[in-house]
């Protein structure tokens, strides 16, 4: 085996990681596919033959990228940010796909992150999420350990308001099983139960006209009553509406004839429903990578 080979080989050991830490950055699968592979081309272009941590090397260098990525994003606009609902992850249902999932990470988390500055999102992410030092997080943002520190404890406020869920995942999946049911009969008294009062919905159709008014129209709306006025608004949908692991746990997928239509993120606290993230923009749906 030659050295291009060795390193191809030494890279794919690390992929599933370098991948998680810039989906939780980037909190969209095509970009952070796009970190990875520039993370690689750089491997390919650099002596690394005195680097003794290569995982290290390359989860600063894809957050390096990471980070001039999220830099040069076009900036939203603060009514689209609170509607925007990041990318994704789908899986089967099944107990099994429930395990490997089981530490991934929220819709409603990434939602938050959004609001981070680049930087704060960096130090959030790798500190909290992958505990990686701020000794090596200070040299990315080109700030000192201390300074790295306050970026990391700001984004951590902010987070904390974050729903959770409950992590049981069996009591989750009935409460979304019972909202789909009520959902697919207009029972407008069984969805303001499964409903916290102050519950949150937060619809993403992307750049969907006014004019095409319905279902896939961005909106955020805020309160139980409110929501189920919505979600009787979605329920010409629901007949074609089935479960499925959205980021790990369960939610819904709309299809029809075969295409995707909206992915449904439900957070439960208590055996009621606090956020609901719904992902309805067509173009980005298409290029969604779905289970087999």
């Amino acid at each position: 085996m030659d050295e291009h080979e060795q390193l191809a080989r030494q890279f794919e050991q690390n992929r599933g990681h370098l991948r998680a830490v810039a989906y939780r950055m980037l909190g969209s699968l095509a970009e952070a596919e796009d970190a990875v592979q520039e993370a690689w081309l750089r491997l390919s272009r650099t002596d690394v033959s005195d680097v003794g941590n290569l995982a290290g090397w390359l989860t600063t260098v894809v957050s390096r990228v990471c980070l001039d990525m999220l830099r040069s994003r076009k900036s939203r606009r603060e009514d689209s940010l609170d509607t925007y609902v990041p990318d994704p992850i789908i899986g089967e249902p099944g107990p099994e796909d429930e395990a490997v999932h089981a530490d991934a990470v929220g819709l409603a988390l990434l939602v938050v992150l959004e609001t981070l500055s680049p930087a704060e999102r960096l130090a959030f992410v790798l500190h909290d999420m992958f505990g990686v030092g701020f000794d090596e997080i200070a040299t990315i943002v080109d700030k000192s350990p201390a300074a790295t520190r306050q970026l990391a404890s700001r984004a951590r406020r902010r987070v904390q308001g974050a729903p959770a869920g409950d992590g049981d995942v069996s009591r989750q999946r009935a409460v979304v099983e019972a909202f789909m049911a009520a959902s697919r009969g207009g029972d407008f008294q069984g969805l303001l139960e499964l409903l916290d009062p102050e519950v949150v919905l937060r619809a993403d159709a992307g750049a969907a006209a006014a004019e095409f008014a319905g279902p896939a129209v961005s909106k955020l709306v805020r309160g139980a009553r409110a929501v189920v006025e919505q979600a009787l608004m979605f329920s010409r949908m629901a007949p074609h509406t089935e479960l499925a692991l959205v980021n790990g746990r369960p939610g819904s997928v709309t299809l029809v004839n075969g295409r995707l239509m909206g992915v449904m993120d439900v957070t439960v606290v208590d055996g009621k429903i606090t956020e609901i993230n719904i992902l309805a923009d067509l173009d980005r749906l298409a290029v969604l990578p779905r289970p087999a």
